[in-house]
């Protein structure tokens, strides 16, 4: 398992960028939503009972929509800024190995003159 986050410096870098944002005006913060993930490992036992714990704390429920994509999750917001527990589960990361196994084989032509097939 991966070492965690320094917890402090998660929370000054994120005060500094505030900071940064606030006394720099002319620097364009930006217009969408702003998200910080932790995604959980283990078991999917495991992920999910940690993405339970997180949304006991943030008094949130599991996302019923994310689940049917093989995405176990919860989340707070704060205006525009989210905090996002992820897990993705076995079946997710299964799907999505099947999908790009055959990445490699692909070439893709990158010539701009060559816009027609066969040409």
């Amino acid at each position: 398992m991966a070492p965690a986050p320094d917890r402090l410096a998660v929370i000054n870098g994120l005060r500094d960028l505030a900071d940064f944002l606030d006394t720099n005006p002319d620097v364009p913060a930006p217009w969408g939503p702003i998200s910080i993930y932790f995604y959980p490992l283990g078991t999917d036992e495991e992920i999910r009972a940690q993405v339970d714990h997180v949304a006991r704390l943030l008094g949130s429920d599991v996302d019923a929509e994310e689940l049917a994509l093989g995405h176990y999750s919860t989340a707070i917001t704060f205006g525009i800024a989210e905090y996002k527990a992820v897990g993705i589960l076995t079946s997710s990361r299964a799907r999505w190995a099947a999908r790009t196994s055959y990445e490699d084989s692909i070439n893709l032509d990158t010539d701009p003159t060559n816009d027609a097939p066969g040409t």
